[in-house]
């Protein structure tokens, strides 16, 4: 199996959907000619020409705008917001629009429309260019909501994306472009259904349930725990919208704990939602209380400093300890 990184994965992935289909295109700034910031679309304007890899205005509520009105004339649109925090400029077409048309029109119609946004710190990036807002999504009934954490489930993924009849938004942890795996083209595996959540470590003391960019941070931490004695299982969430919860809830009746960690700040974060589910689903299970660990309530800080704002290691063995202190 060849090994890529995350990023080659998703160009791949790009790619391949491209050449299976006429009806998908890709809009965003700057990633025609210039291949992304990133350079995650590198070569792909070159090979399907501008027509199909178009570079936008700098214009987010314009790409949104277009890519819906591109999907009710039977086009797959994948819409790139350069950064996490361009966003909100499209969050009234995203929110108001994409997400409710299809219930609008009592099924009629559909708007398979893709959204790739890379999100997340780690960058050395300050505010609009390392946000985590999955949330702010994921309260929104009408998208679909996924993340991947390693170069497999990105190259099937963004392709899973793509071939869905409802809109997707594709966070991608723009810190982890970088890291490499095997991927394998001709089989997705485990990865044939991007809704389901995956247990990449077994254990059978604690459960941390963590997506995109805090996955490795995850699975470092139950190495770590590991050196004293506690067999910590990491589950790999996902998808952020719909969650699926009968696989926390099952790693939860196995090990009786649980730490969720995102990079988000906890308030009003995608924990609490996991955090109150378990507890209604799975609490004569639970030996100590859901603990969440995140980014804190306020404005993304200055590059000096995100590491003391970003979950690491330290800050999610510390959740592990006060989980075995009950």
């Amino acid at each position: 199996m060849p090994t890529m990184t995350i990023a080659k994965a998703i160009n791949e992935g790009l790619r391949a959907a491209l050449e299976q289909d006429e009806s998908v295109l890709l809009m965003g700034e700057d990633i025609g000619t210039l291949g992304g910031v990133y350079r995650v679309t590198e070569g792909l304007k070159s090979q399907f020409g501008g027509d199909r890899v178009v570079d936008s205005p700098l214009a987010e509520s314009g790409i949104i705008g277009t890519s819906v009105g591109l999907s009710l004339r039977g086009y797959r649109p994948v819409a790139e917001i350069q950064f996490d925090g361009f966003v909100f400029p499209g969050f009234n077409q995203i929110t108001t629009q994409l997400a409710k048309l299809h219930a609008r029109s009592n099924g009629q119609l559909t708007v398979p429309v893709t959204i790739r946004i890379p999100y997340g710190g780690g960058i050395g990036s300050i505010e609009h260019h390392s946000e985590s807002p999955e949330a702010l999504f994921a309260h929104t009934a009408g998208l679909r909501i996924i993340t991947p954490s390693n170069a497999h489930d990105a190259y099937w993924m963004t392709q899973q994306a793509i071939a869905c009849e409802d809109p997707v938004i594709v966070f991608e942890p723009k810190r982890r472009y970088w890291l490499k795996g095997e991927v394998n083209t001709e089989d997705p595996g485990a990865s044939g259904d991007p809704f389901r959540a995956h247990v990449v470590r077994e254990g059978t003391d604690a459960t941390i349930v963590a997506y995109g960019p805090l996955v490795p941070v995850a699975l470092a931490s139950a190495e770590a725990s590991a050196q004293d004695g506690r067999s910590v299982e990491v589950l790999d969430l996902r998808s952020i919208s719909p969650i699926d919860f009968d696989a926390v809830v099952a790693s939860v009746t196995k090990t009786g704990r649980l730490v969720i960690a995102h990079e988000a700040p906890t308030f009003g974060g995608i924990g609490g939602e996991i955090a109150s589910r378990v507890s209604e689903r799975a609490f004569l299970s639970l030996e100590a209380p859901v603990i969440r660990v995140g980014g804190f309530h306020m404005p993304y800080p200055v590059a000096k400093v995100e590491g003391q704002y970003l979950p690491d290691i330290d800050r999610i063995l510390e959740a592990l300890d006060r989980a075995f202190a009950y």
